[in-house]
């Protein structure tokens, strides 16, 4: 039996838990015994989390894993489906899923090394590969269904100013005329879509005993790579002088073979859009990171 650490009942995702939720919650010890039972596994260290899912490191035979489990839904089976269609290329390899109970066998990654604790430089370059190494043709008949990159700006555009005049004109119109110029380069054209991890940030590359980065918990989009530029640069801005960012961001299209105005072009639509959603949500500390950012950007 293994013991579910208290930060992991902490999280912020339990305090307003369903009672299914808190069951499942409660159960985690026996469900770990279940499943080890069922695919003959042995636990092999402490358990690992995130704010959603139990990772135990469990050994099959001699081969060393990763028994995930999070509370049954969707998103497991969305992750199964990503890691699926990457087939380990960039990302963590699934060994056996019953996604419709919330849990995966993965293989294991060290966990104590990620892109977040390496040096800026590194870790943007290595970062913007991954997002290459994962951006696979996806316009065929494997890719059907997957939401496309820009129909988010398709849809949200047309809401933004309607959103900025609700909340009483917070800040330069200018920036929305930024923006919707933005949108106009992303919607043009008309490329070939590749796939897209639209949650691609260093918490979640790990390094594999072999020596590559990794990704966990992808998130799968088709269209265009450049959208996860600003993922990366987010997380790690305020690290960064405002004469740094676009250089920063120049790393990472470098390293990660993008094309340089769209790029920018995503990061300008895509940290506007999240500005007002910040600022209508009553966020504090990120409306003004993306004031920043612009700034830097535009």
């Amino acid at each position: 039996m293994i013991e579910v650490p208290e930060s992991f009942r902490a999280m912020p995702r339990w305090w307003a838990a369903t009672p299914s939720e808190r069951r499942w919650l409660a159960d985690l010890p026996h469900l770990v015994r279940r499943w080890c039972e069922r695919w003959h596994l042995t636990v092999d260290g402490a358990p690992r989390h995130g704010s959603n899912a139990l990772v135990v490191p469990v050994r099959r035979e001699e081969q060393a894993a990763a028994l995930r489990l999070a509370p049954p839904g969707d998103d497991v089976a969305a992750l199964s489906a990503a890691l699926r269609f990457w087939r380990g290329r960039g990302v963590v390899t699934e060994l056996a899923s019953e996604a419709v109970a919330g849990v995966l066998l993965l293989e294991r990654l060290d966990a104590d090394t990620s892109l977040a604790h390496e040096p800026l430089h590194f870790a943007m370059t290595e970062i913007g590969r991954t997002a290459r190494r994962l951006a696979v043709p996806a316009g065929d008949d494997r890719a059907a269904g997957i939401r496309h990159t820009s129909d988010d700006v398709a849809e949200g555009t047309p809401q933004l100013r309607t959103v900025w005049e609700r909340l009483g004109r917070p800040f330069d119109r200018g920036v929305l005329d930024v923006a919707t110029d933005a949108a106009s380069v992303i919607l043009a054209g008309d490329r070939e879509p590749v796939a897209v991890n639209a949650d691609l940030h260093f918490d979640q590359v790990l390094r594999h005993p072999d020596g590559r980065w990794c990704v966990v918990d992808p998130v799968l989009r088709r269209g265009d790579v450049e959208r996860t530029a600003v993922d990366a640069l987010w997380h790690r801005v305020d690290e960064l002088a405002d004469t740094e960012i676009p250089a920063q961001l120049d790393l990472l299209v470098e390293a990660g073979e993008l094309d340089g105005e769209l790029a920018r072009a995503w990061a300008l639509w895509r940290i506007t859009d999240y500005r007002l959603w910040g600022l209508e949500h009553g966020l504090t500390e990120d409306p003004p990171r993306c004031a920043r950012l612009l700034r830097a950007l535009s």
